[in-house]
């Protein structure tokens, strides 16, 4: 049997075809416009439901790329303005930070110049206790310095503690909050006397005790407590705080009460060293004080 030959048409001619098609189609359509309109309607209406599904696709796509391009655009806005905020928040920390500083910096000034007969080394908190009060801390000066044992630390509007050790670059510092601490108290407006007594389950409550109070003594809440002169370490007239709750004790002779210091122990970072010990008391103090600064 004869093999049929293939029909092959060049692309060109199916080109040309397709021209001729269109061209005709075009012709026609205006040429008997009238009589085309019946297939034009019906063809219409087969097609405008079509394209109408077809539009509404195409609006929802459309709708859904604009969509993810605003969520693209909004991702990549967020991500620049928490950026920003994290800068911001950093900076602002820092400021914080700085003010803090200066303000007590401004304080260790004021104190200077409150006790300016003294002279003075100002030395920073590196390490204390792990409790959240500063009894015992560490500072950054000690004898380079001119630091040595019992010389007085203030802080804020005045008395600390004392330093309890001392070596070449850093020395212990033990507060009057503490409980081993014990400081020789006066009135400032009556000279009156008292021990003023640490005690750090009291410190949660912001008071320390007093104690020794004579029964005589004509004294009421708010009064100024600073050091006495016959404390034995402690320099005269440092302020530590203000009396309250003064009650006549059990055997009325003496009277106790409370004080709220004048420094705040729970945040501590700079602090003053007066570089001048107190000079040995010629007159023995009595049994009673004799473990007490």
């Amino acid at each position: 049997m004869r093999r049929r030959s293939k029909f092959n048409l060049n692309p060109k001619h199916w080109l040309i075809i397709g021209l001729i098609i269109c061209i005709s189609l075009i012709v026609i359509s205006f040429r008997f416009n009238e009589y085309l309109y019946p297939v034009r309607n019906v063809v219409g209406s087969a097609i405008s439901p079509m394209q109408k599904g077809i539009n509404i696709v195409g609006s929802y796509i459309s709708d859904g790329l604009d969509t993810l391009s605003s969520m693209k655009e909004l991702t990549q806005e967020n991500k620049k303005l928490k950026d920003q905020v994290s800068v911001l928040s950093y900076e602002n920390k820092l400021l914080l930070q700085n003010k803090y500083e200066l303000d007590e910096l401004r304080e260790l000034y004021q104190l200077d110049q409150k006790y300016l007969d003294y002279p003075k080394v100002a030395a920073r908190i590196i390490d204390k206790d792990t409790n959240n009060w500063y009894n015992v801390f560490t500072i950054d000066k000690g004898t380079r310095d001119g630091l040595a044992v019992d010389m007085n630390v203030l802080a804020g509007n005045g008395l600390v503690g004392i330093i309890t050790e001392c070596y070449y670059n850093h020395s212990k510092v033990r507060a009057i909050i503490d409980d081993k601490s014990a400081v020789w108290g006066m009135f400032l407006k009556t000279s009156d006397t008292c021990v003023v007594q640490g005690d750090l389950k009291l410190i949660e409550e912001g008071k320390i005790h007093v104690q020794f109070i004579s029964k005589d003594a004509e004294v009421e809440d708010g009064y100024e407590i600073v050091t006495a002169h016959t404390s034995p370490k402690f320099l005269q007239g440092i302020l530590i705080g203000y009396v309250s709750d003064i009650k006549l004790d059990s055997n009325n002779m003496t009277k106790t009460a409370y004080l709220t210091p004048v420094v705040d122990f729970e945040r501590l970072s700079e602090v003053l060293i007066i570089t001048e010990l107190k000079e040995p008391l010629i007159k023995e103090l009595p049994e009673e004080a004799s473990s007490i600064e």
